[in-house]
């Protein structure tokens, strides 16, 4: 055993791995989660995984029982509906509810069970909706039904809080922030609460940004003395009702309802037990479901109704008034088979368990150093709190050794290559986001005004991050892969390559490496529709977008969402050629029997115009007929439309950023590529990555080894000549006598780790990223090649000045 583990039980041992369970967590492993080999899987927040014994179970009971719809009185049906109420106790008795107290009422999930409440709440102009900042967005939708009916709402900051019952110890430990009152009916304001109105207070029991635990003693302060907490609130004397979202604390600690009475508990299965998914409940304490008001009505839900006249009779229990249509009746049958393996480890157990983990993942996490010195990790959560006021989740940003911040998709980039999965965001909470990130109103707004929005790129916004990485365990997780997660931080974000150790480094606009190298053209590559297949060519002109008719059509779906190889990968059997002479475009497909001719001189008026938008920016393109669809749509294998772009007015600037190999600031004309008319790849840079990719794949690293052609980088120029990655270094460069400027460095996504074999199969590996992340990293991007733009001087036209020739000398940095 390594000695990292043995520290780790002789501090944990009696908590970790089910010691006293029908199965250790190693059995667990080997007999149930076989599919895990080699998947570090760190997402549990997000949905846990299911047991592949679980998954057996069901499908058993499946293939042996047959379950009706529940709406009638067959024998079929009369056992799904047995089945239904075993699953209601059962989720009853997870939370310690009384079938006298509480009913069990199936939905879609979690935030249907929210959107039920808020929907259905008693809302009035004298009502209150409170919630706590640290709250996931499906809560805070609720706010929008108590605006709508005129009532108040405001947030609140639970600034710290003890897990010990109500008492006056407890009350002096509970810090409050009240933030702004909102109301969209000014005049519901000037009425003064008269104490009859409901009110709903929200919070979660665990947070899925921090993971700190909410104490549940915030019921009964808010149901017995609501005072404590809304303290000089005008709705303190209402009749207050608590929800609790319990969607990522239940997991692993579940409310007790016998200790805190909430009025209601919202759940999702899949976040249990992995499966079933689109599968959640809401708990209702009986007499508060009465209140309850609800409009619409469905099969199930009515006892009685007249189609021509204003009558219906609606059925009077709880679960069958809300459930409406019929219920998920089958993915209600395979809950059962959940409830048994958590019941088999206990609830009480895995809570220890994964608890041991984030633990260890916290200590490690804070112990990291830079060799400054300086803190490598920022964790968030409420640091006076004790580890047991957290559960399994773990939520932090990591910080470079000059202060800077490592973007969220970096790190999560980089973990996907090393075989982790994790989540980065801001997981829909925030609330919780803006408090640990320190991002004003005013940081909010301006991140949205510059583009950002949710699971996007934008990590880091004027310095400051827009998001956090988070780390979140379950109960089949195990040491070894919190521990291959704490290796891949140390290794990827303290131990940073030294690049001149390793044989060479970004360069940073230095010519030391020049010396009397000889460089020239060795291929040249036109790639007419993007993400399909290219031809290379002795010698093309060039125009006023780079290479002649380069990446000058499209393929877009119907819905008009432009389709690229990393949704549509079928894209690269796509041949292409074109015959300047004849104008004409000739595309090939193994899927389609004849070789389809696009006349683009006499078929440009064939198609109709329209526009289209392309990373950020309008094209005013040229659509086809709709024989050219449908080859591209047999192609393909899916709908779409082929466009071209006929009179591009794109002037792509690009973001100003200081590192000279990272330049911005020329503007180019561009048809559809993504950054730069062109994309240079050196020949002696590509043999270099080959020979590191194939030692380390004898080291024992993931990925396959195979020798990396210059075509995996989709460039449009390959030159030779010189040492690997003179290139990083050049400014200006002149190709026989025409002039371009170099953009900067090519940031690489992991469509370079994607091969396409003969036989028309993909082949996906964690090469060559991986190992280029290795020693070709800078500021959260992965370079390889450089962009250039063409500086035209001449009128473009077909004279021989204007055109590249294969084998035509290549000076760097001239002037």
């Amino acid at each position: 055993m390594e000695a990292s583990k043995e520290a780790f039980l002789r501090e944990f041992g009696e908590h970790y791995g089910y010691p006293n369970g029908p199965k250790t967590i190693d059995e667990i492993r080997a007999t149930e989660f076989k599919r895990l080999d080699g998947l570090v899987y760190l997402d549990h927040a997000g949905a846990t995984m299911y047991s592949e014994l679980q998954m057996e179970a069901i499908f058993k009971d499946f293939t042996t029982n047959v379950y009706g719809n529940p709406h009638s009185q067959s024998d079929t049906s009369s056992s799904t509906s047995d089945i239904v109420r075993e699953a209601r106790q059962q989720v009853l008795d997870y939370c310690k509810a009384s079938p006298k107290d509480y009913s069990c009422i199936f939905t879609s999930g979690a935030t249907a069970a929210l959107k039920l409440v808020g929907e259905a709440f008693p809302w009035s102009c004298q009502s209150c909706f409170t919630y706590t900042m640290e709250n996931h967005n499906s809560v805070l939708g609720i706010r929008e039904y108590a605006l709508d009916q005129g009532a108040a709402a405001f947030a609140i900051d639970v600034e710290e809080t003890v897990h010990h019952g109500v008492s006056n110890g407890t009350a002096a430990s509970m810090k409050v922030l009240q933030y702004q009152v909102q109301r969209r009916n000014e005049a519901s304001s000037l009425e003064e609460p008269t104490g009859e109105a409901y009110n709903l207070f929200a919070f979660p029991s665990e947070c899925n940004f921090s993971g700190l635990r909410f104490s549940l003693d915030l019921v009964k302060i808010i149901k017995e003395d609501p005072a404590r907490i809304l303290e000089g609130s005008p709705f303190c004397n209402g009749r207050w009702m608590v929800l609790i979202d319990a969607a990522k604390g239940s997991a692993t600690e579940p409310p007790d309802l016998s200790l805190y009475p909430a009025d209601f508990v919202v759940m999702s299965f899949y976040k249990l037990f992995g499966y079933p998914t689109g599968l959640g409940v809401l708990i209702a304490r009986n007499d508060a479901s009465r209140l309850l008001k609800k409009t619409y009505f469905s099969g199930g839900t009515v006892a009685t109704s007249i189609a021509d006249i204003d009558f219906v009779r609606r059925r009077k229990s709880v679960e069958e008034l809300f459930e409406d249509g019929t219920i998920s009746f089958l993915s209600i049958a395979s809950v059962h088979h959940g409830f048994k393996i958590l019941n088999s480890l206990t609830v009480s157990a895995i809570s220890r368990h994964t608890a041991s983990l984030a633990w260890y993942v916290r200590k490690k996490l804070l112990g990291l150093r830079h060799e400054n010195g300086a803190r490598v990790c920022t964790l968030y959560g409420d640091s006076k709190a004790l580890f047991h006021d957290f559960g399994p989740t773990v939520s932090f940003n990591l910080k470079r050794s000059d202060g800077s911040w490592s973007g969220y998709r970096e790190v999560e980039k980089l973990a996907s290559l090393s075989g982790i999965q994790l989540r980065t965001g801001c997981f829909c909470n925030p609330g919780a986001c803006a408090k640990y990130l320190g991002l004003s109103h005013l940081d909010l707004r301006s991140n949205f005004e510059a583009g950002h929005v949710c699971w996007d790129d934008h990590d880091i916004i004027h310095e400051k991050p827009t998001g956090a990485v988070r780390v979140s365990f379950g109960y089949m997780s195990t040491f070894e892969d919190a521990k291959k997660f704490i290796d891949f931080v140390t290794s990827s974000f303290i131990a940073l390559p030294n690049w001149i150790e390793s044989g060479y480094q970004l360069m940073q606009g230095s010519e030391s490496r020049l010396g009397a190298a000889s460089f020239y053209l060795k291929s040249i590559t036109v790639y007419p529709i993007k993400s399909c297949a290219g031809f290379n060519v002795e010698s093309w002109p060039l125009s006023t977008t780079g290479l002649l008719h380069d990446r000058e059509w499209v393929l877009a779906s119907l819905s008009g969402e432009i389709l690229t190889q990393k949704k549509v990968p079928e894209m690269c059997f796509i041949s292409t050629f074109i015959d300047l002479d004849k104008g004409i475009l000739f595309v090939e497909s193994p899927r389609c029997q004849v070789k389809l001719p696009i006349n683009f001189i006499t078929d440009s008026c064939n198609g109709g115009s329209e526009q289209i938008k392309l990373n950020g920016q309008r094209y005013e393109v040229q659509s086809y007929k709709n024989e050219v669809n449908i080859w591209f749509s047999n192609a393909i294998g899916r709908p779409c439309t082929l466009f071209r772009c006929f009179s591009s007015s794109h002037n792509f600037c690009l973001n100003k950023i200081k590192s000279a190999s990272m330049r911005r600031e020329v503007q180019s004309v561009l048809n559809f590529s993504n950054e730069a008319q062109f994309l240079l790849i050196s020949e002696e840079s590509v043999s270099d990555l080959s020979h590191r990719v194939s030692t380390n794949v004898q080291k024992g690293a993931c990925g396959a080894a195979s020798q990396i052609s210059p075509m995996r980088f989709r460039p449009n120029i390959v030159i030779s000549g010189g040492e690997p990655y003179a290139e990083d270094g050049w400014k200006i460069l002149k190709i026989g006598n025409k002039y371009f400027t170099s953009l900067g460095g090519c940031n690489r996504c992991q469509m370079i780790n994607i091969v396409h074999d003969e036989a028309g199969l993909l082949q996906k590996s964690n090469e060559p990223l991986a190992t280029l992340a290795s020693y070709r990293r800078m500021k959260g991007k992965i370079f390889f090649g450089i962009l250039l733009k063409y500086e035209r001087s001449e009128p473009v036209g077909r004279d021989g000045d204007l055109w590249l020739q294969v084998g035509q000398d290549v000076h760097p940095n001239v002037s």
